[in-house]
């Protein structure tokens, strides 16, 4: 239950701070997108050093998938991390909606419109891919540092969020897509599809290359 409660928190708060700076930082035209990219970094960093302890602050199924795959983590374990993700990312996003009024902000939700859904969700799989090798590697026993794992994540999801703002608005997460998308509706809840598959093709590719190629997992 601990755990439960740890990841619902950490998710809350990634989601909530960093929809929540696009929604009340007025987009590219107000924080701009270093703000934006340092806002959803630096909650991974403020989730990492509060509730890391307890749960590892996965915050992300793809990530927890991403563990599952290479045995850090048992099928039960999976399932609740992921209700937890999910139950988090909506009640942030329900909680930004009730502060901006509505959905008209667009809730800081994901979407494409300059690229065709096969772009998107092949620069969602190569972005989603990067992301989790380097907490797989970042988190391992063997070759890790978890000291500083917090902001090391932290800073790669700012960096591929300055890449990749302007593609997909940069997911990497299917629960922080599928939260802001439930209460917008429209084009950006038939879109969201690509942000639930893409980062778990891209966090499956990143557990298997950490574990096979850089030697993450003890045997």
């Amino acid at each position: 239950m601990k755990k439960f409660i740890a990841e619902l928190i950490g998710t809350f708060v990634l989601v909530f701070v960093g929809t929540g700076s696009v929604v009340f930082g007025n987009g590219t035209e107000g924080l701009g997108h270093l703000g934006i990219a340092f806002a959803f970094g630096l909650s991974i960093v403020a989730a990492a050093y509060s509730i890391g302890a307890i749960s590892g602050a996965h915050l992300n199924p793809a990530v927890s998938i991403a563990m599952f795959v290479n045995k850090r983590m048992n099928a039960k374990e999976l399932a609740c991390y992921i209700a937890a993700q999910v139950v988090g990312a909506i009640v942030a996003s329900a909680a930004v909606f009730f502060l901006a009024g509505g959905a008209e902000s667009g809730l800081g939700a994901n979407g494409f419109s300059t690229v065709s859904a096969a772009g998107a969700f092949l620069f969602e799989v190569i972005a989603s891919f990067i992301f989790i090798l380097v907490i797989m590697t970042i988190t391992s026993e063997s070759k890790g540092n978890g000291k500083i794992a917090g902001l090391v994540i932290g800073l790669t999801l700012t960096a591929m969020i300055l890449v990749g703002l302007n593609v997909t608005g940069l997911s990497v997460n299917p629960a922080r897509s599928l939260a802001p998308a439930l209460f917008v509706g429209g084009e950006v809840l038939s879109q969201v599809w690509v942000f639930l598959t893409a980062p778990i093709v891209g966090g499956i590719l990143a557990a298997l290359v950490a574990k096979h190629l850089i030697g993450t997992e003890a045997e």
